[in-house]
């Protein structure tokens, strides 16, 4: 168990941009076909180099909000309400958002194969995988439960990545722009070994999210969060959809 560290540091630029943006879209202050300033105005407006602005970009698109085209710019996706509600956000962020001090712990890391997975998915059982369990906590409590899987032959790469220092989510992220995304919720009661980890009851109500993604059709990973149930929320804000 790590010792207890200061205070979370204020977001990074990178990451007041992204959400700036966001919520611009998410919001319908842009909406869709609204052309996104070029990314040497938003440099510009945010003070930072359009290496900073061009990865913004570069995730937003990889989350179907914007459509970016060369030598026109970058226009606003028409947004459907059912991705804002199963968005699954940086759990580092949930945590910022509710004033909480966040920090992360990598339980288990290890190699295997991908096992069946899911029905109509074309992955062979025999893929080589990154089985990587973490904890997520706020305050020095437990806040959610991550279970991952990270199919090697999509990412290599991270069979050499520790996730001391980064979450496994925020490092696939930065480093596989995924191109399809399945989410799936779920209410469950607490086994002995869950209700452990996040303190709280065996049996008691949890819920768990399960996030699949592709990148141009090749799976990349699969996660499932488990949050106790008394202590978590879904909100989702959007405006309707105009045929």
């Amino acid at each position: 168990m790590e010792d207890d560290g200061p205070r979370s540091a204020p977001k990074s630029l990178h990451e007041t941009i992204r959400h700036d943006l966001e919520r611009r879209i998410l919001s319908g202050d842009w909406p869709p076909g609204y052309k996104i300033p070029s990314e040497l105005d938003l440099s510009e407006i945010y003070g930072c180099s359009r290496m900073t602005v061009n990865k913004v970009m570069t995730q937003l698109a990889a989350a179907g909000l914007i459509l970016r085209r060369r030598r026109v710019g970058s226009v606003v996706l028409p947004q459907k309400s059912l991705n804002a509600v199963l968005e699954i956000h940086d759990v580092k962020e949930e945590v910022l958002s509710r004033g909480g001090w966040y920090r992360h712990q990598i339980l288990s890391r290890r190699y295997g194969s991908a096992g069946r997975i899911w029905p109509g998915e074309a992955l062979s059982e025999e893929a080589p995988a990154l089985h990587v369990t973490c904890l997520h906590f706020s305050d020095n409590m437990p806040f959610c439960l991550e279970a991952r899987m990270i199919f090697l032959d999509a990412v290599p790469e991270a069979k050499a990545e520790t996730f001391t220092d980064t979450a496994p989510g925020v490092w696939l992220l930065e480093h596989v722009p995924w191109s399809e995304a399945v989410n799936e919720i779920a209410a469950v009661n607490a086994d002995a070994a869950l209700a452990d980890l996040l303190k709280i009851s065996p049996g008691a109500a949890c819920l768990t999210m399960t996030r699949r993604t592709w990148k141009n059709g090749e799976a990349v990973t699969m996660a499932s969060f488990s949050y106790p149930g008394a202590q978590h929320k879904m909100q989702a804000r959007f405006t309707p959809a105009h045929g």
